[in-house]
């Protein structure tokens, strides 16, 4: 799987996609395919604030553990509930969004971003295919 050309990405793996001061994160096909099959996911309170390469949640699975970096400073606006175990309403996580379709149905927050926050610190799709190449991906 392609890394889209119009996202940006982090080193560590998270991809981001702005419209206007609203980025939309999830991680990308290689992650997915390192873990192979997420488990379990823990994502952050809407109203939460986050930081620039500060961990905002954990993916597990059956192989590992693994942080969830965010790419932005802001605040969470948005969590995908799809992913997320709802025990109140009886609906079990649905992890297999992020296997099959990492970069659409598979994101996992929104972020407004803070004041003054760009996107110019992530990685291009050319940059973040460099990056696994220079790592033997």
């Amino acid at each position: 799987m392609n890394n889209p050309p119009e996202l940006r990405y982090s080193p560590t793996h998270e991809w981001a996609k702005l419209d206007g001061d609203i980025v939309t994160v999830g991680i990308t096909a290689f992650a997915v395919e390192q873990l192979t099959e997420p488990t379990f996911l823990e994502l952050p309170a809407v109203g939460k604030a986050l930081t620039a390469g500060k961990a905002f949640g954990i993916i597990e699975s059956v192989k590992s553990t693994s942080d969830l970096n965010s790419p932005v400073n802001g605040t969470v606006i948005e969590r995908n509930e799809t992913l997320l175990e709802d025990k109140a309403k009886r609906r079990s996580a649905d992890l297999s969004l992020v296997n099959d379709d990492p970069f659409g149905k598979g994101w996992m927050v929104k972020i407004k971003l803070a004041p003054g926050a760009t996107l110019d610190h992530l990685l291009t799709a050319a940059q973040y295919d460099a990056q696994l190449a220079s790592e033997g991906h």
